[in-house]
């Protein structure tokens, strides 16, 4: 039976440390699944510091699109997965969907968020069926004002509910704040 645990907090919060520690002691058999892409210099230094913070011999898995199909395989060859991170997810599968933000009508943004909303609930079913012990990582972006452009209110509404979606069906979610985690749900 698998178990899911959704690791959210603000940005350097030290969630992504937390995260990597749940899974560290448990096995020599984890995978990375890395949502992000590295389009800048500053990016590709992002994800090379990240790289050299977890052991070498963890497989990583670059992708953001129809995670759901590679669960099998995962599930196949580990026993333990870290997901790094939702909000880079959603923000990748948003801009894939290619509609202009500044004109979208509310019609358009629901059906993005339809389409984006079917991916982690087709990832939630298969890893529900596996024996896997696997952990999210999202930022909690829902403790500030409500942004004052139409992307960034598109974005963190997704974001939240998406957020709400996972935690609904995580074992565990736990908050970090300045390194420290705390449970908030058992």
């Amino acid at each position: 039976m698998s178990k899911l645990i959704l690791v959210t907090g603000g940005s350097r919060s030290g969630k992504s440390n937390f995260a990597e520690s749940l899974c560290r002691n448990r096995n020599n058999s984890t995978a990375y699944i890395a949502t992000s892409i590295a389009f800048d210099e500053e990016m590709k230094d992002r994800v090379r510091k990240h790289k050299e913070s977890r052991p070498s011999d963890w497989k990583t898995y670059e992708i953001y699109k129809d995670i759901y199909s590679i669960i099998n395989n995962i599930d196949n060859n580990h026993k333990t997965v870290i997901l790094d991170c939702v909000t880079l997810l959603v923000n990748n599968l948003m801009f894939e969907y290619n509609i202009d933000f500044d004109n979208c009508t509310t019609e358009e943004t629901n059906k993005m968020e339809i389409y984006i909303k079917d991916q982690f609930e087709k990832l939630i079913q298969e890893i529900k069926k596996t024996n896997l012990y696997f952990v999210m990582v999202t930022n909690e972006l829902g403790m500030s004002l409500v942004p004052d452009n139409k992307l960034c209110r598109v974005y963190s509404d997704i974001v939240g509910r998406i957020n709400q979606y996972i935690a609904n069906y995580s074992d565990e979610v736990y908050f970090v704040v300045s390194g420290i985690p705390m449970k908030i749900k058992e």
